[in-house]
C-alpha cells in the first residue's frame, strides 16, 4: 500500500510566534521570534485537525449571505470573489486532512471514547462547504450580468457558476453521508459518558441539515426536504443531556419590571 508509510509516523510542528519585547534600558521595543515544537502520533490523531480548518469554510458561507444583501454590486461582487478564495483554502484543505483521519481509523482503532463524539466533525466542513458553494452561486447568478463579470460567456457566466455550485454540493452531500455512516458505526462500539465533548454533534449535525434542506429547495423532489426536516430533531436530541448538565435554576431567576425615571 503506498499509505503504509504513514502508520507509525510521527513528526514535530514548529509553530513560529512573534513576542514583542521591551527593553528596560532606553524603553524601545524589539521583535523576536520564538518557536514551540509539538509532536504528533498517527494513532493520536482526531477530527479535531479540521476546527482551524473549518473556520474559512464557514466565512466563505457567511460572505455569500452577506453578498446577496448588499446594495453595491460591486461591493456584492468583491465578497464573493473573496468568499470564493476563502472556500478554495479551507475545503480542499480539509479534503487533505480527511485522508489522513481515514488512514489513522483504517490502521488504529476508534478514538477513545472520551473524544469518540469527534468522529462526527468530517460532517462539518461538506456540509458547510456544501451550503457554501450552493449561496455562492446563487448570488453569483445575479452579480455576474450586472457586473459584466465573465462577458464573454454571454451572460450565462453565473447560470454555469450556479448549476456547478449545485452539482459540487450534491456531491460532497454523498461524501458526507459516508462520514456520517463510519461516526454513527463508531458510536454503536462502545458506550460513552456525557461530557463537554458533547458540543461536537451540534455544528456538524447542523450544517448537514442546511446543506441538505438548500438542496431540496433546488429540486422539485420532496426527499431532501423530509431527509432535513427528520434531522433537525435528530440534532436537538443530542443537546437535552447537554442542556440538562448545566443544571439551570429558574426558580432563582428574578424578574424587575423597569421602572421610570
Amino acid at each position: 500500500m503506498l499509505l503504509s508509510p504513514l502508520c507509525d509516523v510521527s513528526s514535530s510542528v514548529g509553530l513560529p510566534v512573534p513576542i514583542l519585547h521591551r527593553s528596560t534600558s532606553d524603553g524601545s521595543y524589539n521583535f523576536h521570534y520564538s518557536m514551540y515544537f509539538h509532536k504528533t502520533n498517527l494513532s493520536t490523531m482526531t477530527a479535531a485537525w479540521l476546527l482551524p480548518i473549518v473556520a474559512t469554510i464557514v466565512a466563505a458561507a457567511s460572505g455569500g449571505i452577506v453578498a446577496e444583501v448588499l446594495p453595491n454590486p460591486q461591493h456584492a461582487l468583491w465578497t464573493v470573489i473573496v468568499s470564493y478564495v476563502l472556500w478554495g483554502t479551507g475545503v480542499p484543505l480539509a479534503m487533505v486532512v480527511l485522508v489522513i483521519y481515514f488512514q489513522r481509523l483504517t490502521v488504529h482503532n476508534i478514538p477513545p471514547r472520551e473524544v469518540i463524539v469527534s468522529v462526527f466533525l468530517p460532517l462539518g466542513p461538506l456540509g458547510q462547504g456544501g451550503f457554501g458553494i450552493m449561496q455562492l452561486g446563487k448570488v453569483a447568478a445575479r452579480i455576474f450580468p450586472e457586473t459584466h463579470t465573465l462577458s464573454l460567456a454571454a451572460d450565462n457566466a453565473g447560470e454555469i457558476v450556479y448549476v456547478m455550485g449545485w452539482l459540487t454540493a450534491l456531491i460532497m452531500w454523498g461524501f458526507a453521508i459516508v462520514w456520517l455512516f463510519f461516526a454513527l458505526a463508531s458510536i454503536s462500539r462502545s458506550k460513552f459518558p456525557f461530557n463537554m465533548g458533547w458540543w461536537g454533534f451540534t455544528f456538524p449535525l447542523g450544517v448537514l441539515t442546511v446543506s441538505t434542506t438548500t438542496i431540496g429547495k433546488e429540486t422539485p423532489s420532496h426527499f431532501f426536504d423530509v431527509l432535513g426536516t427528520v434531522r433537525i430533531p435528530f440534532r436537538n436530541f443530542f443537546d437535552i443531556p447537554r442542556l440538562a448538565a448545566c443544571d439551570v435554576k429558574y426558580d432563582r431567576i428574578m424578574v424587575v419590571p423597569p421602572t421610570d425615571a
